[in-house]
Formats: structure tokens, C-alpha cells, sequence
């Protein structure tokens, strides 16, 4: 039975060391490949989580063979370009990593497919993706609403194309699921960006992951990329890196703790030698005050000697485009800051698993803050004193995680739907209590 509601006692302090899971990024573009390479290949750390289980789901009922070889490790026989299954209906729940990748790849292979999802994914808009898919050739219909799942795909129409193009401000899962699908038309192909490139971090992840399956792509800057005629190739062994966005709450935590003699807070799986854009987050913290020391593969975090001796981090006002995911973490932040946060060009977040500029607002307000909004913006003032509150996480596993952080202001929080978490991070209260000092 799911639970409706976990309550958090005022937390005094927080210090200890933090082992991630998997990336999840990492982990479904890692399943993808290996299932479309020619070979074996091994993955270890891979993580265990909703998001991953739709993606390996999907993959089994098409055809691919997987099977478990030790905890958080699999063993994926590849498919060698083309799914087994050429008929098949796919249910992949909220999982945006599971989902774009997958009707892209899907699209160019040649079969009959449904892909559904939760009533929220089919509120995230897809059209981009699939008029881009459509200008090579996919033939893709839309079950309900204009632009948004479920689809119907059906065996592509030949083409010739050489070229293609997609919006990049809304979402850069659009131009991952072109850039992993596109070595399978077994031609030279560019991928021409329309616009600004958002979350350009995540990019970088793709570009890494195809390398180390044997296609190398061109980047022109941030407009254009060039994929090769290139066949994907089995590495043999591959491992996961840590989630460096599941990172950003323990490493708050420090630097919100180390403010009453808390900290540090030490995260290992990440670090400096991260493919994760998302590790600039500790960027994000030295700007509030703390004090970060990071490793290859580790990163500790707790308050600086400034930020210590005035019993508040510094307020801060920046451009999140490139860290939209753990933005989530500063708005939070925010609350123990000496003065307003404003967190910029976040507006990928209004198409996440819920509106989150506006879930966010709302709950911000519970605990005192002031918030302002705008499209693509939120402006945070904290109160004197946080406000004990009952924070709702619209089935977002990102807002259940990062309030947890509130129960640091001396006051107790109660997390609705706290098992939303098992989208990415099944065990993280169970982490947050070890590491919790009440």
C-alpha cells in the first residue's frame, strides 16, 4: 500500500557520507544503446528506480534480452540496429528519458508501435520531436491531442533527407532522441537547432554516451551537429556514474547545516571528472556561501567561515538554463539566505512532471517565503521564521527530495506521496534519516 504521508521532525544537523545511485540520465541512455549495439555488453551501477524499470520494460517486450548478473548490474544482448518486435504497445509512466529516446528510436525501425503513458506525460508536449522524426520520413500519428502523447508509429516511409531540424528552448530530450536515433538511418546526417539550445549540460551526456558506443558526432558550437554513418558498437563493459542531480540535496544539506555547526556532507559517485552538468551545482553553493572540496569522484560540501559567523547563505541571483534539475535544490536553498534569490531562464521546468515554477511557488508560500513568478522565472524571499507545513509533490519525485531540506529550519514538514521518490531515488529518506541529526 502506498503511503499518503511521511512527517519530518526538526532536523538539528546533517553530516556524513552520501553513496549515489545510478544516474538516470546515464542509465536509460546506456539501455538504449546497448540494446541497439551489435554485441554484449555489461553495465554495472545502473540505477533501479521507476524510470529505469520503464525503459528496461519497453525493451524486453521488444524483443531485446536482458538479464540481471549482480546487484545494480545487467547484461543486455544487442539487437544490432533493429528491435526483434515489430509490433508492440509500450506504457512508459512519467519517464521523459524513456519516452522521447524511445519514439525516436522506434520511429526509424521500422515496425508498428502504441507509446502511452500517466495522464501528465500526456501533457508534455512532444510535437517538436515529432515533426522533426517526420521530416526524415517516421510516420507518427497522434492518438488524442495535436502534440502530445500517446502516439501511434507506424513503419517509416522512405526518404532521402539529409538533414533535419528541431526547437531547442523547450525541451533538449527532443534533440537527445534525434541524436541517438539518427545512426540507425545508416546515413551522414546534421541536426540543425532552431533557436536557443537549452539544458545544454545533458547534451554533453549524450555526445559522451554515443562516443563510447562507437558513433562519433560533430558539434558546431551549439547550432548544428553532425552525426556519421556509423553503426552502434557493444564497449564490452560500461559503468554508470552517480546521480549528480540527487547529488544537489545532500549538498544543500551541508551547506545549510554547516550554518549551525552541522557538516559536512560528503556524495560519492560524482565529482570533478563527472560527464554531469549537473555537478556545477556546487558552483551554485560557493555563490551562497559554502565551502565545497571536490575530488574525481566525490564532492563535500558544508557552510563557509562567512556564511557561518552571519548564520545565513547569501543570497543569489543567476541563470539555471544549464542545471534546470537541481535549480530545484537553490529555490529551497533559498529559504535560509540573507535576502531575495531570483532563479533564471528555468522555464523547461513548466513541461517537467508537474508545472514546477508553479508547484514550486506554492509550497515555498506554505513555509513563509514571498514568492513572485514569471514564465520562466521565480523570485524567492524567506521569512524570519520558516512555517511548519504539509508540502504536496504532485506525483514529482524532485519536489518530495528537495523539501525534505525544510525540516532544517527547525521546523516539521510533512512530505505528501513521499513515495514519488521511486521515480529516480526508491531509498533516499532512508539516506536523508542516516545522515539526520535531530
Amino acid at each position: 500500500m502506498r503511503v499518503e504521508f511521511l512527517d519530518l521532525a526538526p532536523v538539528s544537523a546533517m553530516r556524513g557520507s552520501v553513496r549515489l545511485p545510478g544516474s538516470k540520465s546515464i542509465s536509460n541512455r546506456i539501455l538504449l544503446l546497448s540494446a541497439l549495439a551489435a554485441g554484449e555488453t555489461h553495465i554495472h551501477d545502473v540505477l533501479e528506480a521507476d524510470d529505469t524499470q520503464r525503459m528496461l520494460d519497453a525493451l524486453r517486450a521488444l524483443g531485446v534480452s536482458i538479464e540481471a548478473t549482480g546487484e545494480h548490474a545487467l547484461r543486455v544482448r544487442g539487437a544490432g540496429g533493429a528491435f526483434p518486435v515489430k509490433r508492440a504497445d509500450l506504457f512508459l509512466g512519467n519517464a521523459g528519458t524513456a519516452f522521447r529516446p524511445l519514439t525516436a528510436a522506434l520511429a526509424l525501425c521500422g515496425g508498428d508501435y502504441g507509446l502511452s503513458g500517466v495522464p501528465r506525460m500526456h501533457e508534455r508536449p512532444i510535437g517538436d520531436l515529432v515533426d522533426a522524426l517526420r521530416g526524415v520520413g517516421a510516420r507518427i500519428d497522434y492518438a488524442r491531442a495535436a502534440g502530445y502523447p500517446p502516439l501511434r508509429i507506424r513503419p517509416a516511409a522512405v526518404s532521402d533527407a539529409q538533414s533535419v531540424s528541431v526547437r531547442g528552448n523547450v525541451s533538449s530530450q527532443y534533440l537527445t532522441a534525434l541524436l541517438l536515433a539518427l545512426p540507425l538511418l545508416g546515413r551522414r546526417m546534421v541536426v540543425n537547432i532552431e533557436g536557443d539550445l537549452i539544458s545544454k549540460p545533458y547534451i554533453e551526456i549524450t555526445l559522451n554516451t554515443l562516443q563510447r558506443f562507437g558513433v562519433s558526432v560533430e558539434r558546431e558550437g551549439w547550432s548544428r551537429f553532425v552525426v556519421p554513418a556509423a553503426a552502434y558498437r557493444s564497449p564490452g563493459e560500461i559503468f554508470v556514474e552517480g546521480d549528480a542531480s540527487a547529488a544537489s540535496y545532500f549538498l544543500a544539506a551541508g551547506a545549510i547545516s554547516g550554518l549551525h555547526a552541522g557538516g559536512p556532507v560528503r556524495v560519492e559517485g560524482v565529482g570533478r571528472a563527472s560527464i554531469q552538468g549537473d555537478v556545477r551545482f556546487a558552483d551554485a553553493l560557493l555563490a551562497m556561501g559554502a565551502a565545497v572540496e571536490m575530488g574525481d569522484n566525490w564532492i563535500s560540501v558544508t557552510a563557509g567561515a562567512e556564511a557561518r559567523r552571519a548564520g545565513k547563505l547569501k543570497a543569489i541571483d543567476a541563470d539555471f538554463n544549464h542545471i534546470p534539475d537541481a535549480a530545484m535544490t537553490i529555490a529551497v536553498a533559498a529559504l535560509f539566505a540573507d535576502g531575495t534569490s531570483t532563479l533564471r531562464n528555468i522555464g523547461s521546468w513548466r513541461v517537467k512532471e508537474t508545472d514546477r515554477i508553479a508547484a514550486m511557488a506554492t509550497e515555498l508560500r506554505k513555509l513563509g517565503a514571498q514568492v513572485e513568478t514569471t514564465g520562466d522565472s521565480l523570485r524567492v524571499t524567506p521569512p524570519a521564521r520558516l512555517q511548519p507545513a504539509t508540502i504536496d509533490t504532485y506525483d514529482d519525485h524532485r519536489m518530495a527530495m528537495c523539501f525534505s531540506l525544510a525540516a532544517l529550519g527547525g521546523v516539521a514538514v510533512r512530505i505528501n506521496d513521499p513515495a514519488c521518490v521511486a521515480k529516480t531515488f526508491p531509498e533516499y529518506f532512508d539516506v536523508f534519516a542516516r545522515i539526520a541529526e535531530r
